[in-house]
C-alpha cells in the first residue's frame, strides 16, 4: 500500500466519529508468533446482516471453509469444502476495506480454524463489532469477552442434535445470542421446552428461525404468541432482499 493511502484511510471517520482504520497497522500486522497463520476463506464480502439482533445493519462477511455438521437444510453446502488459504494480514486488510464497524466470522464452522480466535481477538480490541456464528458444536469458551457469539442450537429436523456442546448453555455471555432453525411443529415444540428450562435470562436474545421455504413465518409467529414464548421471531432477512442461492449477499 502506498504510504498516502495509508495516511488517507487512517484519516477516514464513519459516521460516530470513530476512527474506523486508525488502528490498521497494529491489526494488520501480527505477532512474529502468528503473522504467518493461515485461514482457509470461502468467502469475504459486504452486505446487510440477515440474522440475529444485529439484522439489518450493514457488516463485513467472512466466510470459512469447513464445517464439521451436516444439517438437512443447510443452504451454504459450498463452504464445506470450497476455498482458499489466506494470511490473516490479508484476511484482516481485506476486512478493513469494506469500511464498516461489525464484522461476522462465520462458516462452515469458523471455530474448526485455530486462526480464526487470533483474527477476532485482534479486531475486537479496536472499533469493531464482531460476531462469530457458530453451530453448537464447539466450545464457544474459547472466544474472547468482547466477541459476541451467535450459537445454534441445532432442532431435531437437522439430523445433527446429537452434535451439539451441551456445556456452551453453563456458558453463554450477556451479550450472546441463541438461535434454533426450526422446520416443523416438533422442532418447535423441542427449543421451546429449551428455552423455557434453561435459556431464559441466560443470554441477550434467543431466536427463533423458520427454515426458508419450509415453515411459513406466520405460522410459528403464531405459536409464539399462543405460548407467550419469550423470543424473537428472526426471518433471514437477506433472503428477501436477494434470490435465495445468491451468494456473496
Amino acid at each position: 500500500m502506498a504510504a498516502n493511502n495509508f495516511f488517507e484511510i487512517n484519516k477516514r471517520l464513519d459516521m460516530d466519529g470513530f476512527l474506523i482504520f486508525c488502528y490498521w497497522s497494529r491489526i494488520c500486522h501480527l505477532t512474529r508468533a502468528t503473522q504467518y497463520m493461515n485461514l482457509r476463506v470461502c468467502e469475504i464480502f459486504k452486505s446487510i446482516q440477515g440474522e440475529s439482533s444485529y439484522a439489518g445493519l450493514p457488516f463485513a462477511i467472512v466466510r470459512l471453509t469447513g464445517c464439521n455438521l451436516r444439517c438437512s437444510y443447510c443452504d451454504t453446502r459450498y463452504a464445506w469444502d470450497e476455498g482458499a488459504e489466506m494470511g490473516l494480514n490479508e484476511v484482516a486488510q481485506r476486512i478493513m476495506s469494506l469500511n464498516t464497524k461489525h464484522i461476522l466470522l462465520t462458516g462452515g464452522e469458523p471455530l474448526l480454524q485455530s486462526g480464526s480466535i487470533e483474527l477476532v481477538t485482534r479486531l475486537s480490541e479496536y472499533a469493531y463489532v464482531v460476531l462469530v456464528e457458530t453451530n453448537g458444536s464447539m466450545d464457544i469458551s474459547v472466544l474472547p469477552n468482547k466477541v459476541i457469539a451467535i450459537v445454534d442450537i441445532k432442532c431435531p429436523a437437522s439430523g445433527q442434535n446429537h452434535m451439539m456442546y451441551w456445556d456452551n448453555l453453563t456458558r453463554l455471555r450477556p451479550t450472546d445470542e441463541v438461535k434454533f432453525v426450526v422446520t416443523d411443529r416438533f422442532d418447535y415444540e423441542w427449543a421451546r421446552e429449551i428455552c423455557q428450562e434453561k435459556l431464559i435470562g441466560s443470554c441477550k436474545e434467543i431466536l427463533m428461525a423458520p427454515v426458508f421455504g419450509s415453515l411459513a413465518p406466520r405460522e410459528i409467529a403464531e405459536w409464539i404468541l399462543l405460548d407467550d414464548l419469550e423470543v424473537r421471531l428472526q426471518l433471514q432477512l437477506h433472503k428477501y432482499i436477494w434470490p435465495e442461492a445468491m451468494r456473496g449477499v
